[in-house]
């Protein structure tokens, strides 16, 4: 995801709702998200859908990746060589 710039990317929710469509085209040709405010604090981030789905994929690998570490960590682990032993004995079937 592209860095937030404040000064285009933070604004107010009604100058979101006047300026829908341009704001949208913003956001898909930047794939930087739009942070809403309301009353001056921030209430809402829209972002480009390919942006936020490839968030979605990496927060999925680093959660596999966080419960491989804590099973590794448990002694369950095998080692590499029966690893690829196991998958050339599941693929030849």
């Amino acid at each position: 995801m592209a860095s937030l710039r404040p000064s285009t990317d933070v604004l107010p929710v009604t100058e979101f709702r006047a300026n829908t469509s341009s704001m949208l085209t913003q956001m898909h040709a930047t794939k930087r998200p739009v942070v809403l405010t309301q009353h001056g604090r921030g209430t809402a981030v829209v972002m480009d859908v390919s942006v936020y789905e490839g968030m979605l994929d990496e927060i999925a690998i680093l959660r596999d990746i966080r419960v491989a570490e804590e099973q590794f960590a448990r002694g369950e682990g095998i080692p590499h060589d029966e690893a690829i032993a196991q998958l050339r004995t599941s693929l030849a079937k």
